[in-house]
């Protein structure tokens, strides 16, 4: 019992740490690092939480709104409330949502969450509900920016009447319209290059991409391998790019694995996990083994761990990305024009797993 208590305090202390540096832990991350199951990890966080050091979310933990530092007491003179429109609340944008949560309640602010759905119309009724109701006073979008429209959006939302930060999101170009528009994102092309450099580091000399149609870290992802495959350090190595629509689009998959074969392409990048896990599983229809034949990382890191084997993936810092959002916002609101706008870019990592173990000595 002595040493159950001693396990339960080092993995109860390994969350507090996780939570002081992201603002927010899930329940299924913590339960795979640890090597503990799921109750286990939920049982923990009733623990803290009976104690006041954290707040029970659903599927994790966050930090409580009272849990400051000593030296830095609670911020209550800011009564701001932010405006946070995102395209899902489901994949990809909980731990965002999480972390602008986690940094808005250390700080004293509300945010008022609310959900569109990658359309541009449906993002301009959102933001305006928001801005007409009087309701806020800052807003972090994640506006739809991928169609010829795109220019209008940002130029609308440049002449909104309270500051925004965009979230994982970017102006293409700098205009007058949107010069004090702020934005935080993941590198997403350094995300590309570091899954790039680990396959090298395994010993793969000939790298394929696949992407998401219509996904805007698909865009960023793009943009960076037409730039790697014209670096002579490359060699030929980037060799592939082809884009999938849906998961299970059985017919694409498999011509894109033939079209690995025939081009001597021992490892592919996967952007998102179910695609990923689709490519996995094709894989072992077909009888390619995983890793021997074909190594994949993917891009993501939501549910990369459930495929067999589990899939090394790039994991972009999306809490970080919500916390910083939220910090920007009210940095902008407390000091106004004072300051020159932010634009930030937070490094992804890499975490690897069963699929992209190093060659055989046969390749």
């Amino acid at each position: 019992m002595e040493s159950d208590r001693l396990f339960s305090a080092q993995r109860q202390e390994r969350l507090l740490a996780e939570l002081r540096g992201s603002g927010a832990v899930r329940v299924r991350d913590l339960a795979r690092e640890l090597g503990v199951s799921e109750l286990t990890i939920r049982r923990d966080i009733t623990a803290l939480a009976e104690r006041g050091l954290v707040a029970k979310v659903h599927g994790g933990a966050t930090l409580p709104s009272g849990n400051n530092t000593l030296s830095q007491p609670r911020r209550a003179a800011v009564r701001f409330t932010i405006g946070m429109v995102v395209p899902s609340l489901d994949f990809y944008w909980p731990p965002i949502v999480a972390g602008a949560r986690a940094a808005a309640a250390a700080l004293g602010v509300t945010v008022q969450l609310r959900g569109s759905s990658y359309d541009p119309d449906e993002d301009r009724r959102q933001i305006g509900r928001l801005v007409e109701a009087r309701q806020v006073q800052g807003l972090l979008l994640a506006p739809s920016l991928d169609g010829d429209d795109a220019d209008e959006i940002l130029e609308w939302i440049g002449q909104l009447p309270v500051p925004t930060v965009l979230v994982e999101r970017q102006p293409r170009r700098w205009t007058p319209g949107t010069r004090q528009i702020e934005w935080v994102r993941s590198d997403h092309s350094l995300g590309l290059e570091i899954a790039v450099y680990h396959l090298r580091q395994q010993g793969h000399r000939r790298i394929g991409l696949v992407l998401a149609q219509g996904s805007p870290t698909s865009e960023h992802l793009g943009r960076a391998w037409r730039t790697a495959a014209t670096d002579p350090r490359a060699s030929g190595a980037l060799v592939l790019q082809e884009t999938v629509t849906a998961p299970g689009e059985r017919d694409v998959i498999v011509r894109i694995l033939r079209q690995c074969r025939l081009a001597r392409i021992t490892a592919l990048i996967v952007h998102s996990d179910p695609h990923a896990i689709a490519v996995a599983q094709f894989c072992a229809e077909l009888g390619i083994a995983i890793p021997g034949d074909l190594a994949i990382v993917s891009y993501d890191d939501e549910i990369a761990h459930l495929a067999d084997p589990a899939i090394t993936a790039v994991r972009p810092p999306k809490s970080h990305v919500g916390r910083l959002a939220v910090e920007l916002i009210v940095s902008r609101l407390l000091d106004g024009e004072r300051r020159p706008p932010h634009r930030v870019l937070l490094a992804p990592e890499l975490v690897v797993r069963g699929s992209s173990l190093p060659l055989s000595p046969l390749h």
